[in-house]
C-alpha cells in the first residue's frame, strides 16, 4: 500500500475539517436534479441504442455490451413515471452496481461530484411517504438547490431487473 501525498492527505484534512462525509454523482431528470452515492456508481457512458427486449417491463430500454458485458438499462423517466423524450446530445447512461447487480440508467444529463457533510442530508418529509418513497434516500440542501438523493439499492431491487440481469449473463 502507497503513503497518501501530502496534497492528498491535506485534501483528505480539510474534507473531514468541513465535515465533507459523503460524495453524490448529481443528475438531471425532466428539469429536477437528482443523486447517486458515487459509491454506487460504476461509470458514466455517452448513452447508445439498447437492444430491445421483448415482453420487457415498459422502464426497460434493452441490453448494452459495456466492454463484454451484457447490462440491462433502465429508463429512470419511465421508471418514475415521467413522460419520455428523445435522447440529446446531453442523455447519459450512469453504470451502477448494487448486491451484485449491474445496471445501466438513463438520464437527461450528469450534473457534477458533490462533497456533501451530513448536516446537508436530511430525511424524506413524511408527506411523500407514499409517492416514490421507496426509491428516496434523502433530500440534500444546498444554498439555492434541493437535490433529491436516490436510494441505489432500491432502483435495483425488482423482481424485473434481478431476472433481467440474471437472463442477461
Amino acid at each position: 500500500m502507497t503513503a497518501a501525498t501530502p496534497a492528498l492527505r491535506s485534501r483528505l484534512a480539510s474534507n473531514q475539517d468541513k465535515g465533507i462525509t459523503r460524495q453524490l454523482v448529481t443528475f438531471v431528470l425532466a428539469g429536477e436534479e437528482y443523486a447517486l452515492d458515487i459509491k454506487k456508481v460504476q461509470e458514466i457512458i455517452l448513452n447508445n441504442t439498447p437492444t430491445f427486449i421483448p415482453q420487457s417491463p415498459a422502464f426497460i430500454r434493452g441490453l448494452i455490451n459495456l466492454r463484454g458485458n451484457v447490462i440491462p438499462v433502465v429508463d429512470l423517466r419511465t421508471l418514475f413515471g415521467m413522460p419520455t423524450v428523445e435522447a440529446t446530445a446531453d442523455t447519459r447512461i450512469i453504470v451502477v452496481e448494487s448486491r451484485g447487480v449491474i445496471v445501466g440508467l438513463t438520464v437527461d444529463a450528469v450534473n457534477e461530484v458533490l462533497r456533501i457533510g451530513e448536516k446537508q442530508l436530511s430525511p424524506a418529509p413524511p408527506t411523500v411517504a407514499n409517492l416514490g418513497r421507496r426509491y428516496l434516500a434523502g433530500l440534500v440542501q444546498l444554498d439555492k438547490r434541493l437535490v433529491i438523493l436516490l436510494n441505489g439499492d432500491e432502483l435495483l431491487a425488482t423482481d424485473d431487473l434481478q431476472r433481467l440481469d440474471q437472463d442477461a449473463n
